[in-house]
């Protein structure tokens, strides 16, 4: 921006400021850097164009100041200025809310816009991502021509809302896929935790050869291997990434560090740490959040100081991590030291995690009139996830007085999660108050709040079986309860 701005003042002192084409070359590099100075571009141009108003509200659309793209449109629309091609894609991607891109939508069938499609994928993904998915569909329903691009949007919308079998229907009724749309599904699967259809249609992707798995598409893959401890196919798709000669960088490393790091592989971990040429603070980050939830908590400490010596400022996530490192060893000083330091030295306030990750360092050591001074000291208000670790603590170290305190505000800021119930329940049981017991089980019933199992899953030979609580229904849960049967035997007579 220093620069463009001495070719700005240059082109006022030599008279060239005059000429359209130059101005609009200003205002749209200018609008993707500094929006205010395009914007006083834009002010002091007597006959903007199309292109200048396209270029300003595409870089509104990327900053907090979406809203200002419909003020611009109004404006253009008030100088007799008609839109382009250009111009709805990205004003559509200003709304913040349903009325103004009912408005919008309004403006694109008035003016016969309708037709195109990349302007039909904008509003397809808009409306769900405003969680309006029942209009998205009625916008891809009415389209004439679904191509990829559209059926990929709505395929995105409908993940993102919940919406799986919708997600599915479009997919399989799609005239053709692409890599991107391949990659819009599985990684729709992933984030609904549907891990063994995402890693079958990965599956049949690699066996049909009709498309070639892009670079997202691995990544996303990796990503859900990391999150279920899926080693061996993570390994799978590492080997991948070297026979086809994919380039290495910071992204890639960071991720299968990541990836290592969760599947409880912590020195493969390390050996791509080590060999990364260069690690930027997600990297840091990431390798003192591995350590610390491997249990290798002083090296997690150690690193992070370290990275203050010579590697990039810390962030919010960095200290996270950090303070997950003092939760597992219950270093309650080193914490403190740690928060000062955050605020102090980096300058970043802290946020309702590291409060979180504090309440839950005093509540594992057993200082839980500590942490419940913390909670009450808090200059924001106190979650479900702070009074849930506050009340493990309670119930760890038998605080019955604190632990109800604690479960009845969960139960009043969660009032449909059966968990925090089925918890203040447990603590009763366990001191024989069953009158509280049966009171809680009722109120679950009047308020009609479902008993959600919990579950668990791990990988073998490839296939992720996923177990709930009292699970009778995988194929082989007899074979499981005869083992369990010898191994508390053997565990009995030791």
């Amino acid at each position: 921006m220093d620069q463009l701005k001495q070719i700005h003042a240059q082109t006022i002192t030599i008279g060239l400021a005059r000429f359209t084409y130059i101005t609009s070359k200003l205002l749209a590099f200018s609008a993707m850097s500094d929006i205010d100075y395009a914007h006083t571009i834009l002010n002091q141009t007597n006959t903007p164009t199309i292109f200048d108003y396209n270029s300003l509200i595409l870089g509104y659309s990327k900053t907090s100041k979406q809203e200002m793209g419909i003020l611009l449109y109004t404006q253009m629309r008030n100088n007799r200025i008609e839109p382009n091609a250009r111009t709805f894609p990205v004003l559509i991607k200003t709304c913040d809310c349903i009325s103004s891109l009912l408005q919008v939508h309004g403006h694109v069938v008035k003016l016969g816009n309708v037709f195109d499609v990349y302007v039909t994928s904008s509003l397809i993904y808009m409306y769900s991502n405003l969680k309006a998915v029942e209009l998205a569909i009625q916008v891809f329903e009415e389209s004439s021509y679904k191509n990829v691009v559209c059926c990929t949007s709505l395929i995105t919308g409908c993940f993102n809302n919940g919406l799986v079998d919708e997600a599915c229907k479009v997919f399989d009724e799609m005239p053709e896929r692409n890599d991107v749309s391949y990659s819009a599904m599985i990684s729709g699967l992933v984030r609904n935790e549907l891990f063994n259809k995402a890693f079958e249609l990965f599956l049949h992707l690699k066996q049909s050869g009709l498309v070639k798995p892009n670079r997202p598409l691995l990544l996303t893959i990796l990503t859900a291997c990391g999150k279920i401890g899926a080693l061996d196919k993570g390994k799978n798709i590492h080997h991948q990434l070297l026979e086809e000669s994919f380039t290495f960088d910071l992204e890639i490393d960071t991720a299968l560090l990541d990836f290592y790091a969760k599947c409880g592989d912590i020195e493969k971990a390390e050996d791509i740490f080590i060999k990364m040429r260069y690690k930027d603070v997600a990297t840091w980050s990431s390798m003192i959040m591995g350590l610390a939830t491997n249990g290798r908590n002083e090296s997690a400490i150690k690193l992070f100081e370290e990275m203050t010596h010579k590697g990039p400022v810390p962030t919010d996530i960095t200290f996270i991590a950090v303070l997950v490192a003092c939760n597992h060893k219950s270093l309650v000083t080193q914490a403190w030291c740690l928060i000062g330091k955050m605020f102090k030295v980096f300058g970043i306030q802290p946020g309702i995690e590291h409060y979180g990750c504090m309440v839950d360092i005093f509540a594992r050591s057993g200082q839980l009139k500590g942490a419940e001074i913390l909670i009450n000291l808090m200059p924001m208000e106190p979650d479900e996830a702070i009074w849930g670790s506050f009340l493990h603590g309670c119930l760890t170290h038998s605080e019955i007085c604190l632990g109800e305190r604690a479960g009845k505000r969960l139960i009043e800021l969660d009032p449909s999660h059966s968990g925090r119930y089925v918890g203040l329940a447990n603590m009763y049981a366990d001191i024989g108050r069953w009158e509280n017991v049966i009171r809680l089980r009722n109120m679950m019933v009047e308020r009609k709040v479902d008993n959600t199992p919990s579950w668990s899953f791990i990988e073998v030979d490839g296939v992720v079986h996923k177990f709930f609580v009292h699970d009778q229904f995988h194929p082989r849960v007899n074979d499981l309860c005869e083992i369990l049967q010898i191994l508390n035997k053997l565990s009995m007579n030791q």
